[in-house]
């Protein structure tokens, strides 16, 4: 079985001629991460600065923009286990993608889908049997991050 990885941030581009990469970041810190994955490749991070929408990062094996242009769309890992330890009542968004969320009453609702975040907290999209999906705010309440997954939700008709 393999372990299971986090995508870190995805490769937008080249920028210049000297093999730095254009970034979309899913993390505050990158450089907190030395070595990531790229498919099959390790990468070792030799500085990242903010740049046009993202990031631009410099890693040791791409020297030239050829090489930069071909990893676009490449998404850049770490193994799970490479995260710093949790505080109490925290958690990662890749833990709770594909877990099974139940209402705190043990109602099976569906499978977590996404975990979306627009300004005022996160949202977990939940998506039902029947391929509809539904989002709840997390502040609502994550009960218990075990699995099933316990998700306070209340249904309100209108």
């Amino acid at each position: 079985m393999s372990e299971k990885s986090v995508t870190l941030a995805a490769v937008v581009g080249a920028h210049g001629i000297q093999g730095e990469l254009r970034l979309k970041l899913f993390t505050d810190d990158l450089a907190h991460y030395p070595r990531l994955q790229a498919g099959a490749t390790t990468l070792t991070l030799k500085s990242v600065r903010p740049g046009p929408n993202g990031a631009v990062a410099r890693f040791a094996e791409v020297t030239d923009r050829t090489a930069a242009e071909a990893l676009r769309g490449t998404p850049l890992t770490i193994p799970r286990d490479a995260l710093p330890p949790l505080a109490e009542g925290e958690y990662y968004h890749a833990d709770l993608l594909d877990s099974q969320a139940v209402s705190t009453d043990g109602a099976a609702l569906g499978r977590i889908v996404a975990v979306e975040n627009y300004g005022a907290g996160d949202l977990i999209e939940i998506e039902r049997p029947d391929g509809k999906r539904f989002l709840v705010p997390v502040a609502a309440g994550v009960d218990d991050l075990g699995p099933p997954i316990r998700v306070h939700v209340e249904f309100v008709d209108g």
